[in-house]
């Protein structure tokens, strides 16, 4: 018999994952399935990055690097937080992770005690509630509105705080809803935390440059200097270089808490991919302009998206500052039945019907602690989106 820890018990496979797995699955048996479930974009990585691997490679650069990350890379990391946020940090404030996932679970190892409470803005990255857990904390969730933007509010935050409060969570732009901060909007938070000293803030900036409509990412520390000194930035290159694979993430804030977060890094994975890291110098420190055919291809398709929802009976859905995600609500789909019979109670039941009866792989909102709402990734291309819209409507159509 296998004995597991209660630790891991505690914690939830992965549904963003688990759908992803699952659209492949089907695919191999020949099924047509549109994945909107993926939270990578479709776009190559930039020739450039790619070459500095291979160049790296060519060089013998394959060997292990300092665990906290090469010089090389965090000279860059410094460089772009100057340009891009107007932040000033030194090497010894930054730790390079194999992936942006590890920064935020590193942090969590380092930093949080037994019951110690993390606020957690919902609807939220399905792995902040279970990578608290698994460091037995003990995550606190805000529910945000629709109506606000999917915004935590002031008040929201004011009313989550306790004593034992060490982390609040800011997702800016958001995963799963594409919602972001504007300056005002975080200055508002960061009047709430100046009242409580004890309370760090997880800034996790990783999709800050996918933004549309002229939007200006604001990092909390950019409007609030004074919360530098209790502030985790998390970031990587995975999101608006297109870099999922190649696995490179940072954390950036006090050195004693990067330090701490370094010794978890030690005796875990060590260091990030020698080559990998390489190819994130050239990402951070290259011409930035590699990012905007692909922002503006979102930009597209997020308004085309949006569009479609819209027009769906039983579907409503807000236009995302940010990110390639929208996340509409399908509360007016809920109580009805498909052809097969099937009742559609929540939103785990949508997924299932679009999954096995129209081919359509999409995240259902429960696992981002929110229904009646699914998300859907537009990081693929539009003829794969104009036939998921497609199937979605007639999937609406066909219920009663």
């Amino acid at each position: 018999m296998v004995v597991l820890s209660q630790r891991i018990q505690k914690v939830k496979p992965s549904a963003t994952l688990q759908i992803t797995a699952k659209a492949k699955e089907l695919r191999a048996q020949g099924k047509n399935v549109i994945g909107l479930g993926a939270g990578e974009p479709d776009f190559d990585t930039p020739e450039h990055i790619k070459q500095a691997a291979v160049s790296a490679l060519r060089d013998g650069f394959t060997k292990y690097t300092p665990a906290d990350g090469i010089p090389d890379l965090k000279k860059a990391i410094i460089g772009k937080l100057q340009r891009d946020n107007g932040l000033s940090y030194n090497p010894d404030e930054i730790l390079v992770t194999s992936g942006g996932k590890q920064a935020f679970f590193n942090m969590a190892l380092a930093m949080l005690n037994e019951g110690d409470e993390v606020i957690i803005p919902a609807p939220y990255w399905v792995s902040y509630p279970d990578m608290t857990l698994v460091a037995d904390g003990q995550p606190v969730i805000v529910d945000t509105e629709e109506g606000a933007g999917f915004k935590m509010r002031p008040e929201q935050l004011a009313a989550a705080i306790t004593a034992k409060t060490r982390f609040v969570v800011i997702n800016s732009p958001s995963n799963p809803t594409g919602a972001a901060y504007s300056a005002a909007e975080m200055a508002q938070l960061a009047d709430v935390l100046r009242q409580h000293p004890h309370v760090w803030v997880a800034s996790d900036d990783i999709y800050e440059h996918i933004v549309y409509d002229g939007f200006r990412h604001t990092s909390i520390i950019q409007v609030a200097p004074f919360l530098k000194d209790r502030t985790i930035l998390l970031n990587g290159v995975s999101k608006s270089y297109s870099m999922t694979g190649w696995r490179i993430g940072y954390a950036v804030g006090p050195k004693e808490a990067i330090k701490a977060m370094g010794k978890v890094q030690e005796q875990s994975t060590s260091c990030a991919t020698s080559i990998a890291q390489k190819a994130a110098v050239a990402a951070l420190s290259g011409d930035q302009s590699c990012m905007l055919p692909m922002i503006k291809a979102f930009g597209e398709r997020r308004d085309f998206v949006v569009r479609a929802l819209n027009a769906i009976p039983g579907i409503h859905c807000n236009n995302p500052e940010g990110s390639f995600y929208v996340f509409p609500n399908v509360g007016g789909l809920m109580g009805k039945k498909t052809p097969k019979g099937q009742r559609i109670e929540n939103s785990m039941d949508l997924a299932d019907h679009l999954l096995n009866d129209l081919e359509v792989a999409l995240v259902p909102g429960s696992a981002f602690g929110k229904d009646p709402f699914v998300r859907i990734s537009f990081a693929l291309g539009m003829n794969d989106l104009v036939e998921a819209m497609k199937r979605i409507e007639r999937a609406a159509r066909e219920l009663v």
